[in-house]
């Protein structure tokens, strides 16, 4: 189900226009794309935060722009460098029955032997680009590490097969890879004392008898 989002329709204005809207608690922002024409909206920042945090930067939306539905998806999202607060978004119009292209995270799961061993997991790519129906975009890609060793590695090739839509990476392109254990911690952990402990005696005379 797409989630629906209110906006409304604005004139596109100057840059003091644009800083009206965010102290009024509005975010601008413009949708373009499938059978439209750029359209430039403005949205209520609070529930926008709301919706984007429960449901994420992968999801169809729904736009509700002054009464005309629009199935859209975000294709960028300014904002603050220093607050981090919203600035402006872009929705990218599109078309249901059409497959598109998307970023899609990569969450790891089960316990790599590697790591067991004393290796380290290393995760060089974060996300795959995937083609896919919008009604079938995942959250995520879950890749199971459970059989990685020290010294190999996951590849896209590896899991491809495991899904119904289309990853657009090469079959060489890295997920995951187990890395040794550094030689500084080897050394830490395989130093052993072998100076000899000595043990006082107490409480005992040790010297011999008077004759």
């Amino acid at each position: 189900m797409n989630t629906i989002l209110t906006a409304s329709k604005r004139q596109k204005g100057r840059q003091s226009s644009l800083t009206q809207l965010r102290q009024n608690g509005a975010i601008p922002g413009v949708v373009y794309g499938f059978q439209m024409e750029s359209t430039a909206i403005t949205l209520d920042a609070r529930t926008f935060a709301k919706i984007l945090a429960a449901h994420g930067t992968k999801s169809v939306f729904q736009l509700d722009v002054d009464g005309k539905r629009i199935n859209a998806v975000l294709s960028e999202v300014q904002r603050c460098a220093l607050k981090g607060n919203i600035k402006h978004v872009d929705f990218k119009s599109i078309n249901m029955s059409q497959e598109l292209e998307v970023e899609i995270p990569v969450t790891v799961i089960g316990d790599a032997i590697g790591v067991a061993d004393g290796g380290f997991l290393l995760q060089p790519n974060r996300e795959v680009r995937i083609k896919v129906k919008p009604t079938e975009i995942p959250e995520t890609i879950e890749i199971d590490v459970t059989n990685i060793a020290i010294g190999t590695s996951l590849y896209v090739g590896d899991i491809r097969q495991q899904f119904s839509f289309e990853i657009l990476q090469e079959d060489d392109f890295t997920l995951v890879t187990i890395t040794p254990p550094s030689a500084e911690n080897v050394q830490e952990d395989d130093t052993v004392d072998d100076t000899p402990e000595v043990i006082e005696a107490t409480g005992q005379n040790t010297s011999e008898p008077e004759a």
